[in-house]
């Protein structure tokens, strides 16, 4: 990999359905650097998080290593979002990779252990993991943990709370993770495809990483590209890429497109011709991008994912039990055209309301999607208002809604 423009990185030598062994990933990246100076390095790549918050990857191992008492590791592989498979593909097909991260931020922080968490439904992933870590002289210190596939896995808080052996709850911060976490004692929480590319900073350096992509988010990126194109998929791009050239890239939409959705969930839904000259930086968010073509009901997607995502809250905070569940009632009953002439104002003044409220991000993520949903598909949602459901509202649906499990796990 001398080449620091050339693309793919954490994707080389990938091949589908096949993961690399030990040997085949060192002969495509080289040994694994552990090397002091990963804070130095990280800061001058610029690596943000991956996970969707876009954190800079090198303050928060700074601040772990500040911090007082024995650090942990936790690599956040629960991928909560419904309609992202990059992390998984990393798991399943680039383990080493991850784990190679994961050591040198273990070392760069004084951690003694790492703990990889993975949907308990990924068995691939799982068992990628585990011939992965047999294959090793230093797995002795990484385990990896089931965790419930559920949207709130993908808050750190929550998950550190889980990984110390307490339910899959949000924490009320301050204190922070990197200051008490796992079992209370200092922890970084990165996601899968950040660990990823820290292997690769500790191995080339932040030069090589910042070589490519957008000045305020630079590199690569993994982007899960799904809806109304031709080639669906996880695909590594330059940060700061067009919209329209990454849909080229994908074999163009099989159909016009009504709008695109980037960022997932929490991410922010586009009118296409808006969307053509989007790029992909800040905004991409989780790395999910989802072509809505114009045979789907926009009206029925956003109902229907609202109602899922009002599902997934951890049932501990007013805002977020009570506040999502009306407004996926309100949204549901305009679509079905059982609504008061109000709704719409009501649904804009209720999103506003919850934007900053709540123990972890759930309420305000769901309330930015909610509103430019209402903004992008306004004349939609108004039919609806007055006419009722259409044809349209049975198809098959774009968004992903996994069924929700009876309760979150202890």
């Amino acid at each position: 990999m001398s080449d620091a423009t050339a693309l793919p990185r954490l994707l080389a030598g990938l091949h589908p359905h096949r993961r690399l062994t030990l040997a085949q990933h060192r002969a495509v990246h080289g040994p694994p650097s552990y090397a002091g100076g990963l804070v130095d390095a990280l800061a001058d790549a610029g690596l943000r998080g991956r996970g969707g918050a876009a954190f800079p990857a090198a303050a928060k191992l700074a601040a772990v290593a500040r911090a007082r008492g024995r650090a942990i590791v936790l690599v956040n592989g629960g991928e909560g979002e419904p309609m992202s498979r990059k992390d998984c593909v990393l798991l399943e097909s680039a383990p080493h990779l991850v784990l190679d991260g994961a050591l040198a931020a273990a070392r760069a922080v004084g951690a003694r252990e790492a703990i990889v968490c993975v949907p308990d439904d990924a068995r691939a992933a799982r068992a990628s993991l585990g011939a992965a870590l047999a294959e090793r002289d230093d797995a002795a210190r990484v385990r990896v943990r089931a965790v419930p596939r559920r949207y709130v896995a993908g808050e750190e808080s929550a998950l550190a709370r889980f990984a110390g052996g307490g339910p899959l709850r949000p924490t009320v911060t301050p204190p922070r993770p990197s200051e008490r976490g796992v079992r209370g004692r200092p922890t970084l929480v990165q996601n899968v495809e950040t660990m990823a590319h820290v292997a690769l900073v500790a191995r080339h350096g932040g030069a090589w990483f910042r070589a490519i992509g957008a000045s305020e988010l630079p590199g690569s990126a993994l982007v899960t590209l799904s809806g109304a194109v031709r080639r669906p998929g996880v695909y590594e791009i330059p940060t700061g890429m067009r919209l329209a050239d990454l849909l080229a890239a994908a074999g163009e939409a099989t159909e016009p497109l009504r709008a695109v959705l980037v960022g997932g969930y929490f991410g922010r839904w586009h009118a296409a011709a808006a969307a053509s000259e989007l790029t992909l930086d800040r905004a991409l968010g989780s790395g999910v991008v989802v072509a809505l073509g114009e045979s789907a009901c926009p009206a029925a997607e956003l109902a229907r994912s609202t109602s899922w995502l009002a599902g997934e809250s951890a049932g501990q905070c007013g805002p977020c039990v009570h506040g999502l569940a009306a407004l996926a009632d309100a949204i549901g009953r305009l679509v079905s055209g059982r609504a008061d002439d109000g709704v719409l104002p009501r649904i804009l003044r209720w999103s506003g309301q919850l934007e900053g409220r709540g123990a972890c991000h759930l309420p305000g993520g769901v309330a930015g999607y909610v509103r430019s949903g209402v903004a992008t598909f306004r004349p939609e949602l108004e039919d609806h208002h007055r006419h009722g459901r259409c044809d349209a509202c049975t198809a098959v649906p774009v968004l992903s809604t996994p069924p929700a499990p009876e309760a979150i796990a202890a």
